[in-house]
């Protein structure tokens, strides 16, 4: 699973969420998902304009764990289907 420890690099930066989803262009709620770990996904452009106003590298952001159970996750990526 993704382990995401935004609220780590908000503490460095001595930043609030509000703070920083103002310089990103985000909603506080948005941004707040993420932080929670609730978020499905991130675009890149978010990405690195939060690692641009954090000062930091994505890896501080994000890291990966095993699941719960001890197991590293099987989910599989989405296949794509065959243009005609």
């Amino acid at each position: 699973m993704i382990v995401v420890t935004l609220d780590v690099a908000l503490a460095r930066a001595k930043m609030t969420v509000t703070e920083l989803a103002d310089r990103v262009g985000i909603t506080q709620a948005n941004l707040s998902n993420l932080k929670n770990g609730r978020a499905r996904g991130v675009r890149f452009s978010t990405l690195d304009a939060i690692c641009r106003e954090l000062g930091c590298q994505p890896a501080d952001l994000l890291a990966h764990a095993p699941d719960a159970d001890g197991r590293h996750s099987t989910s599989q990526p989405r296949s794509r289907s065959a243009a005609p």
